[in-house]
């Protein structure tokens, strides 16, 4: 039986300049609140990690913790 997985969070594939759906949903779950941030508001997440953040803040503390260098986070919103 088919189940409708409308209501389940998507899942990623995280790149550099962007992420890939690798399962369709219509959110994914911070890493580091829980809250979940739907895909068209995502604009954090961390490539080493392949993990999503709700918001800079979230992603700074994340990366904070586990110590990680510039460059580990992945962003939609760069400086040109």
């Amino acid at each position: 039986m088919l189940m409708n997985s409308s209501k389940d969070p998507a899942v990623l594939q995280y790149g550099p300049n962007g992420f890939r759906v690798m399962r369709p949903g219509p959110y994914v779950l911070c890493a580091v609140t829980g809250e979940q941030v739907p895909l068209e508001e995502l604009r954090y997440w961390s490539v080493e990690h392949q993990e999503p953040y709700g918001s800079c803040e979230a992603a700074t503390r994340r990366l904070t913790q586990m110590g990680a260098g510039s460059g580990a986070a992945g962003s939609a919103e760069r400086d040109v």
